[in-house]
């Protein structure tokens, strides 16, 4: 099977890395001319369990199609990327091939829907973390489930045919019959996490530490599920919040890749976190104040970054 990856961020090099051992042809597609010749010259340096693996695979840019029709495109772009990403990538996407995002947030299908039919992608959420050491050097930060789903029920054949891959490859993975449920359910963690950790500049586990911040965590968590309830999103666990806090305890040496993002002065995802959940809250006419307060605060941290 062909496997080609669109960016080749932390999450991008650790999947690439991961699933290198399979015996697939991969392929990364990445727009960053820099990183393109770095992984290029010297491959991919995945640090995990205190050993460094080193992988060789094609690196491209601009010419996707240099790559051939892919069996599956793997979307780990940005969230804001995305658009850009799968347009570049279409020279890969066949009649058949599959396109799965694993990517952070909410609207990313609906930009990938914008250029392939629903009958091909999945989407999904992994709890695996990655921090980027440098260009194509990533360092596997955190282990877990990952949980993919089409978006039609004849996408099931595929998805099923993504998790044999993955499990082959040490990613654990299950097959979730509704997927809406499985994102909402991420964004929610992610919402209560991220931001306030590259707000504050700490580490994930000081949430639950520190009240003040907990309290704020669990507003956030709060809003973003009475949003769900009024779009009519059955939310994969009863009590949001604590799944928030079993998340932080779980990952509480993990700097966030919000803190990473802010860190490094990069553009952040809050808009498709965070930003979501106040777009969907002014639609349906309730308040998200919290979200909309970490929201903005987030923006000012960009802009502050730029100078």
């Amino acid at each position: 099977m062909k496997i080609v990856i669109a960016g080749a961020g932390a999450m991008g090099c650790l999947f690439a890395g991961l699933l290198a051992g399979t015996g697939h042809e991969l392929w990364l597609l990445e727009k960053d001319d820099d990183r393109v010749t770095a992984i290029g010259t010297t491959g991919l340096s995945i640090e995990r369990d205190g050993a460094a693996l080193s992988v060789s695979m094609p690196v491209i840019t601009g010419q996707a199609g240099d790559a051939g029709i892919a069996d599956l495109l793997v979307v780990l772009v940005k969230a804001y990327d995305t658009a850009d990403a799968v347009r570049s990538s279409l020279p890969v996407v066949g009649t058949q091939t599959t396109v799965l995002t694993l990517q952070n947030g909410l609207g990313n299908i609906e930009a990938i829907a914008g250029y392939v039919q629903p009958s091909l992608i999945l989407a999904g959420t992994t709890a695996h973390g990655a921090t980027l050491l440098g260009q194509g050097s990533v360092r596997h930060a955190g282990r877990g489930e990952t949980v993919i789903g089409p978006l039609v029920p004849e996408g099931a054949v595929r998805a099923r045919a993504v998790q044999e891959i993955f499990c082959s490859a040490g990613i654990p993975t299950t097959v979730a019959e509704d997927i809406q449920s499985v994102l909402w359910g991420k964004l929610l963690v992610n919402a209560g996490i991220n931001a306030l950790t590259a707000i504050m500049g700490v580490k994930n586990g000081r949430l639950g530490d520190i009240v003040p911040l907990h309290a704020v965590m669990r507003r956030a968590v709060v809003e973003g599920a009475a949003v769900a309830l009024r779009l009519g999103i059955a939310l994969p666990c009863s009590d949001p919040v604590a799944r928030t806090m079993e998340v932080c305890r779980a990952t509480a040496d993990n700097i966030s890749s919000r803190q990473q993002d802010t860190i490094s002065s990069r553009r952040t995802e809050i808009d498709s976190i965070n930003g979501v959940i106040v777009a969907y809250a002014s639609r349906l006419g309730i308040a998200a104040p919290v979200n909309c307060m970490l929201t903005r605060m987030v923006h000012s941290l960009e802009a502050s970054s730029k100078g």
